[in-house]
């Protein structure tokens, strides 16, 4: 399994267990909720059938017309009882009435499904029955009603408890793909300098050998030491990528015909091998100093030369033009070639991170990509276009600092 299909599945793992756990709790929370408020409904119910019945008892002075739901039995002082029409089988629990007429204290109780209350008022002992049966109804439509909500609730619970899994592992998502970015963008990044690196110390190597003057020496390893400097740059930037503030920060002013010409210096070498004309165009009295980053801005400049370089025939020519455009205050910078171009059609693809052209066989890669996300972290613009008699241009333009 690939790194970033391992990530996946981790990922999916995560937020599984999440959903698992939140769908549990959340459902947990209702049902507790609900069998608190089927409780509660009851008791009040059965409290409120217990007053009526209560008051009943101490009430009424006959068997006729009984609140609904409630039976009125009476013993007087001769033992002769009047009861309620229709009253239920069981009922009157004689051995209360007995009990209460005897002397004792009243007594509630409950049986059958019925409360009865038994208390003695003068010298006629009173029994009232009420009939559990319509509370009884009441709480089982309660909690067949508290069925459905929890059920409609649990439902909500699982999409709920998936949606806080999906926001919480999404910093996780995001840290996993930045790490993987992070680790593509070094490795490309670096290694054009350090093949920069590895052919100056041939050079240098070469030059022990042959036993060359000590101009040359110097002159390689200057360029030599320029390139481990340039290539700590580049780390520099690589980790301040990870912390985006740190880029506003870090903006200084910078000439970009001075990384042009620095750029082109570390080229000359490999434009010579390969019969190619590289130079710098620029006015000299036109300053192009704009803000930023300058490891960053030469990293886009090395990208476009290298990308020129290869994409150009032995005996062409690779330039950088340089001028300031005016209203608003802009320099323009462009790297122009005459190589094998590319399709129309890819002008925008181009910057698109590992993307191919319409053929499928040219790849772009990661430098462009990376190279527009630099140029707009400056508040620039850059393009791509094929030129008419082949080739590629690509036109950077970048706010100028204020003269």
């Amino acid at each position: 399994m690939s790194r970033p299909d391992a990530d996946q599945e981790l990922l999916r793992r995560a937020r599984r267990t999440l959903a698992v756990r939140n769908t549990v709790a959340i459902a947990l929370i209702l049902v507790f909720v609900g069998a608190v408020a089927l409780l509660v409904v009851y008791r009040e119910e059965r409290s409120a059938l217990a007053v009526s019945i209560r008051q009943t008892a101490a009430t009424e002075e006959d068997v006729v017309d009984p609140p609904a739901g409630s039976w009125i039995f009476r013993l007087d002082a001769a033992g002769r009882l009047t009861a309620t029409e229709d009253a239920p089988p069981g009922f009157p629990d004689r051995a209360a009435l007995d009990r209460v007429r005897a002397g004792g204290p009243a007594e509630e109780t409950e049986t059958g499904g019925h409360l009865v209350v038994t208390r003695r008022r003068g010298a006629v002992t009173v029994q009232v029955v009420g009939s559990l049966a319509a509370q009884q109804a009441q709480t089982r439509r309660l909690l067949a009603a508290l069925a459905a909500a929890e059920l409609l609730g649990l439902a909500a619970a699982a999409l709920t408890g998936r949606l806080l899994a999906g926001r919480a592992t999404a910093p996780l998502g995001d840290a996993l793909a930045r790490q993987r970015r992070f680790v593509a963008d070094a490795s490309h990044e670096l290694r054009t300098p350090i093949a920069q690196l590895h052919t100056r110390a041939q050079l240098i190597e070469k030059d022990l050998r042959t036993g060359a003057g000590a101009p040359d020496l110097a002159s390689d390893v200057g360029r030599l030491v320029a390139g481990t400097r340039q290539l700590g740059e580049i780390v520099d930037d690589l980790l301040l990528s990870t912390h985006l503030t740190s880029r506003s920060e870090a903006a200084v002013e910078v000439d970009l015909g001075v990384v042009a010409d620095s750029v082109v210096g570390g080229f000359e070498e490999r434009a010579r091998s390969q019969d190619i004309d590289l130079e710098v165009r620029a006015d000299p009295d036109q300053p192009s100093i704009v803000y930023g980053r300058e490891a960053a801005l030469r990293r886009v400049l090395t990208a476009l030369v290298d990308n020129a370089l290869s994409h150009t025939r032995k005996g062409g020519y690779v330039t950088i033009e340089l001028h300031r455009l005016d209203g608003p205050a802009r320099v323009q910078l462009v790297v122009r070639d005459d190589g094998t171009g590319f399709a129309p059609g890819d002008a925008e693809r181009l910057f698109d991170r590992f993307a191919r052209g319409h053929d499928d066989h040219r790849r772009f890669g990661l430098g462009l990509a990376l190279a527009r996300e630099v140029i707009t972290g400056h508040g620039g613009t850059i393009e791509a276009a094929a030129a008419p008699d082949g080739g590629a241009v690509f036109t950077i333009r970048l706010p100028a600092a204020l003269a």
